[in-house]
This record gives C-alpha cells, sequence and structure tokens, in this order.
C-alpha cells in the first residue's frame, strides 16, 4: 500500500472544488440543492443536500469511471491489496450477487455453505445456477453455524465437477472463519474461482492479529461491506477482485442491475473512510480489539452469559475467531438472545445489532468509545439480576440443516400455494423465511419443511425475533410448491 497516495480523496476533493464553484442546477436530483424540499435541509443540512448531486464530467459516472471514481478505485484496490475496486451503492448485497453472476450461468454449480446470506441464494434464483450446499457442523450449545472443514470442501469439490466457483462466509456474523487459505489453494487447483462474503470482514485488512482477509488468501472475488465496520454511510460498499479475474466484465455484470444515479453521497463515504482506514486503521482496529477482549472478560465475570471467543478454534470447523465480534450466549441466565435484544433497547437505551434465538451481538467498530462499553456491561450484570429464570420450555437454538429438493430458481418460479405454517410439514418452501438480521435463511425457496423446522420457526416468531422473506407479512402461512 503507497500511503502517500492514500492521502488523497478524489471524489471528496472534486466535490469540495464542485460546492465552490455555485452551479446554477437544470438537471436532476429535483430538490435544487434542497431549495425545494426546505425540510429536507432541516433533516440533514445543507452540507449535505448542497452534494447530493447528478453525475456530471467534473464528477465522474460510477457506470463508467473515467476520472475521480476510477482514481478513487484504485486508491481502494491498493489499500485492499486488490487487482480492482469497485465502489458499491447498492449495499453487500450488490457486491455478493455481482461477484455470483460474474462467475455463473444456468446450469453451473457453485459450492456454498448453507449458512450463507440471502443475497447469495437470490443471485442463484436470478443467474438459474445450482448451489451445492455445504452443512457446516453445528455449535449446538450456542446454536450457530460454524466454519467449512477442508474434509468437507475437498469432497465436495472433488464430487461435483461441474462446479465452477466456491463461496466462503469471511468471517461469520458470529466471527466464525473457515481455513480460507487452503480452501483457495485446493480450489484454484481443481479450476474453480473462490468467492468471500466479508460483509462483517472490512477490518481483517488493517488490524493486528485478525483472521486472513480474502485478498491476502488468494481469493478471486470478495465482498466487504464497508458501512459495517469501515466507517462508511449505511448501503455503501465494495467489490474487490484479484489476479486474473477480467475487471471489465465484472463492471458489465455490476451494470446489469446497478442504479444509473450513484449517489455522491454514498461515493464519497466510501473515499473518505478507505483514505481513514488506510491511514489510520491498524491504530483504529488495534483499539476495537481490545475493546472487545476487555468486554469478553466483563461480560463472563457476571455470570450466566457466555462471552465467546478464540478458545472456540479447534483448527477445522473454526479455523480462527475474529475476535473484534462481541457475541454473547444468553441462555445461561434463562433468556432467550432476542429477549436480552429486546431488554437492552427498551430498559437501558442500548441498541445491539442482533438477537437469535440464544445469542446477541454487539457490534463493536471504530466509533465505540470505552464508556460505552461500560454501559453495555453493566446493563447485561442488572439484567441477570433482574430478570433471570430456568431454561425450562426453551426449544433447542441449534442450527437446523434443511434437505435441499429442487434449485432456488425452480422453486421462486413454479406455482405454489399458501398453507398454515402447521400444515406445511413435508412440503418444499417456496419463498425465504428468515430471522433478520443476520438474514441467514432458516428455509429458503427449494427446502424441505420438517417439524423441527416449523416449530423453530414459531418459537422465534413468539420470541419477537424480526421475521422476514414471507408474503404473509404475519407468518401465519407459507408460500409452498403445488
Amino acid at each position: 500500500m503507497n500511503r502517500t497516495l492514500q492521502e488523497k480523496a478524489p471524489i471528496y476533493e472534486a466535490l469540495e472544488r464542485f460546492r465552490k464553484q455555485r452551479i446554477v442546477p437544470f438537471d436532476v436530483p429535483g430538490h435544487k440543492r434542497g431549495r425545494g424540499n426546505p425540510e429536507l435541509v432541516q433533516l440533514l443540512g445543507q452540507q449535505c443536500v448542497g452534494i447530493d448531486v447528478n453525475s456530471m464530467k467534473p464528477l465522474d459516472n460510477l457506470c463508467h469511471p473515467v476520472s475521480v471514481i476510477r482514481e478513487a478505485e484504485e486508491l481502494t484496490a491498493d489499500a485492499f491489496g486488490a487487482e480492482h475496486a469497485f465502489l458499491m451503492v447498492g449495499g453487500t448485497t450488490s457486491a455478493v450477487q455481482s461477484m455470483v453472476l460474474s462467475v455463473c450461468k444456468a446450469g453451473d454449480e457453485i459450492i456454498v455453505p448453507r449458512n450463507v446470506h440471502k443475497s447469495v441464494i437470490n443471485a442463484l434464483i436470478l443467474c438459474g445456477a445450482t448451489p451445492v450446499y455445504i452443512n457446516p457442523d453445528v455449535n449446538v450449545q450456542l446454536g450457530i453455524a460454524l466454519g467449512m472443514r477442508m474434509e468437507q470442501v475437498e469432497e465436495a469439490i472433488l464430487s461435483h465437477p461441474k462446479a465452477v466457483a466456491i463461496l466462503v462466509n469471511n468471517p461469520t456474523y458470529y466471527g466464525i472463519c473457515s481455513d480460507i487459505v487452503s480452501i483457495v489453494k485446493f480450489a484454484h487447483a481443481h479450476g474453480l474461482k473462490v468467492l468471500a462474503d466479508e460483509a462483517h470482514g472490512t477490518h481483517l485488512y488493517f488490524g493486528e492479529g485478525l483472521p486472513v482477509p480474502a485478498m491476502q488468501a488468494g481469493a478471486d472475488m470478495a465482498a466487504v461491506s464497508m458501512h459495517k465496520s469501515g466507517g462508511s454511510l449505511t448501503q455503501s460498499s465494495i467489490l474487490l477482485t484479484g489476479k486474473g479475474v477480467n475487471a471489465d466484465y465484472v463492471r458489465q455484470i455490476i451494470n446489469l442491475t446497478q442504479t444509473t444515479s450513484a449517489s455522491y453521497l454514498l461515493l464519497s463515504s466510501l473515499d473518505i473512510s478507505r483514505r481513514n482506514l488506510a491511514l489510520r486503521g491498524r491504530e483504529s482496529f488495534g483499539k476495537v480489539s481490545q475493546w472487545a477482549e476487555y468486554a469478553r472478560e466483563e461480560i463472563n465475570a457476571i455470570g450466566g452469559y457466555y462471552a465467546y471467543g478464540k478458545e472456540l478454534v479447534n483448527g477445522s470447523s473454526i479455523f480462527d475467531y475474529d475476535v473484534t465480534k462481541l457475541s454473547v450466549y444468553t441462555r445461561g441466565v434463562g433468556l432467550d438472545g432476542i429477549e436480552v435484544y429486546d431488554l437492552l433497547r427498551d430498559e437501558y437505551d442500548i441498541q445491539i445489532e442482533f438477537g437469535d434465538i440464544a445469542n446477541i451481538l454487539a457490534y463493536i467498530s471504530i466509533g465505540d468509545r470505552m464508556q460505552d462499553i461500560e454501559r453495555l456491561v453493566g446493563a447485561l450484570a442488572e439484567i441477570r439480576r433482574l430478570y433471570e429464570q430456568d431454561q425450562v420450555g426453551m426449544v433447542s437454538a441449534e442450527f437446523i440443516n434443511p434437505e435441499v429438493v429442487v434449485t432456488p430458481q425452480q422453486a421462486f418460479y413454479s406455482h405454489k400455494v399458501s398453507k398454515p405454517v402447521r400444515a406445511t410439514e413435508g412440503c418444499i418452501c417456496g419463498e425465504f423465511v428468515m430471522c433478520y438480521p443476520p438474514g441467514i435463511p432458516i428455509l429458503a425457496p427449494g427446502e424441505r419443511i420438517t417439524k423441527e423446522i416449523i416449530e423453530y420457526i414459531l418459537y422465534a416468531r413468539e420470541k419477537g425475533c424480526s421475521m422476514q422473506g414471507t408474503e404473509d407479512p404475519e407468518l401465519n402461512n407459507l408460500m409452498v410448491l403445488e
């Protein structure tokens, strides 16, 4: 990484030049620097709406960048150790889908862990590729899916010669990493591309003592969610490509679904955040790691809770662990994760990332402060004192690996009927069912519905998890194949 070059922020600098020119706007957006919508200015401020502008020659164009956006992408590639980088304004969902669509077409196979984000399966619905699922091991106590073991990867690759790629979560939402270096070596030796979902791994490129980032491991493509741990605005992301990937073709794939009216608020936030991480990221994420480790120790000292970390590493299904993730098992105090999530927000004004059946995740990043972490620890201690109960009646929190009957695309476009959830046992699901976050489907289109899965879904709904993906917003009915 060229540190001197990284001091530049070409999109931000171009916007500052533009702001000083006082150009009269006869283009979109129609609010005309906020003059047509004073309430918007009151909410966001003149500084913000004044640079909510359309693409023009001095500001370049994201669909076909030739100047400041192109330079910003080159600086991003340099900062992340990639051959090329694309600035994405449709979230990491669009980056993930562009990765898949760049390497897969109808009839191809792609190897993926079953605990993928819904964006991966949505991409398969679009392109018609067939997923070859690796069902990861499950930590029964914590109720979470782990990483892919190398034996599973090797077996999947050797038994599916039509597979063109493999996708790796690096890391999972809970901080668990597979052996991505070995996966890359084996996959490349057998002619497969390696895609990495690094929605929760921006910091891996800049921290010390953290798991190996995808580009360093030799992966072909990686979707990196800058707005999560990298400090940019929500919905901004980057897509990285490695050696041997045709970046011009990837741009064409991105442009199939990407907006032609890219937000300069998002683009400039990516530009500024990349500069910040390149210049100060190592120091910042060193503090994040220290704060997370401190919080783990303090939470575990409360009793009942289990804030897990590096001790889980077994060199196989948990090859490494991202210590910046503050994942906490809550059932030791007799409360589901979603119940602790609700208590923290409603009673203590603390908003954490998510609560599932058995865990909570407090997302610690460069914007946190030690006093906030102390407040979280104190609230968890008080919740245990006030609300602790026995574990009678708790449904198993274990992640369930469903049976895949037909491809996601076949199921999504098949004729479907609506049935009460309890009447769907044995049917093939025609839609997604998931708690969001984290957006990992409990059921995806094409999977067999079992009694165990039904009980899990109903329990999650009853406990207050945000259930998404179904046509029925109340989740009383499910769409199933006829």
